[in-house]
């Protein structure tokens, strides 16, 4: 597990919309927390044992407290039921310090923001920063319905003549109409730099839309896998740093048998989504599932997500 976790208070719990709460956590002695920047998220180790990933909605100039908001999921892995359920205004909670792996492009001449549904939290830390920069930006955002949009609100505040840089686009006011991700796209200027967080469809949707935009200008985090994890197993890990060698069963992911092993291991969403468990690979074949690398990085195989990649080589050599 990471070792820089640090116990916050929940000091308010605030409703956002439909299913959508936020959360502002605080030092429980009033000190500054860790810096962030826009587009970053912490991770949450719940009291159940699970560790989630929750983007951070407020201003990075912002010292004194961090703010999430979690969409109650019914159909999901259960943290964000959890969250909504049994966490209350008070408690203390073990949170990491932030990281980022959906940074804004402060010097872009253009950003264009994308969001579904509660893939708007990243977009609102950056919107805050690009209007504190004085920046020009444009946000595209979709949801169920007006009342399951968390931020209206926020959004209007900014400035009063803000609504010309916004595109709301609600299922229940589209009378059949699709959401057009490839024509917003595609409005887009040249030079712009575009950003998308929602659903695993319209990411996909977005990266196809994009792919012919100049490399590094489209801009995606995923906070859910899209690919099954490599759990077929059959293959052994020898761990350089540990001087030790371990079979990874079949139904077992490696960070699983490194566990099992006794083996320290950074990971926090077991997905693939976040790069926490990136492992150096000293030899062999990995088989990438990760969402964290890009296309260029995982054809290198110079390091993999041990949560849920495998190995195409019957071994495979990891700084572990």
């Amino acid at each position: 597990m990471a070792g820089d976790l640090r116990k916050l208070r929940v000091r308010r719990i605030s409703y956002e919309a439909e299913s959508i709460n936020s959360y502002e956590l605080v030092s429980p002695d009033g000190g500054d927390l860790a810096p962030f920047t826009a587009g970053s998220h912490i991770d949450m180790h719940l009291q159940n044992g699970m560790i989630r990933s929750y983007s951070l909605v407020n201003d990075q100039s912002e010292r004194h407290r961090y703010v999430i908001a979690v969409n109650r999921d019914a159909s999901g892995r259960g943290g964000s039921c959890f969250v909504h359920n049994a966490i209350r205004a008070g408690d203390l909670i073990d949170v990491s310090a932030p990281r980022n792996n959906f940074a804004l492009h402060e010097e872009a001449e253009c950003s264009v923001l994308i969001a579904g549904g509660i893939g708007i939290t990243p977009l609102m830390s950056m919107i805050r920063r690009l209007e504190a920069l004085e920046r020009p930006w444009k946000l595209s955002y979709a949801a169920r319905t007006r009342r399951a949009a968390a931020f209206l609100g926020d959004l209007d505040a900014i400035r009063p003549d803000v609504h010309r840089n916004l595109h709301l686009d609600f299922d229940d006011e589209r009378a059949g109409r699709t959401f057009d991700l490839a024509t917003i796209v595609a409005n887009a200027p040249a030079h712009a730099h575009l950003y998308c967080c929602g659903p695993v469809p319209m990411l996909e949707a977005f990266e196809t839309a994009t792919a012919g935009r100049p490399a590094g200008h489209a801009h995606v985090e995923y906070f859910q896998a899209k690919r099954a994890p490599a759990l077929e197993g059959g293959f052994e890990v020898r761990l350089a740093r540990s001087n030790r060698t371990i079979v990874v069963e079949p139904g077992k992911s490696i960070l699983d048998a490194a566990l099992d092993a006794g083996i320290s291991a950074n990971y926090s969403c077991a997905e693939g989504v976040c790069g926490t468990c990136e492992t150096r690979v000293i030899d062999g074949i990995p088989d990438h599932r990760d969402l964290f690398l890009s296309s260029e990085e995982q054809a290198a195989n110079k390091t993999i997500m041990i949560c849920c990649s495998g190995s195409k080589s019957g071994t495979l050599v990891l700084d572990l």
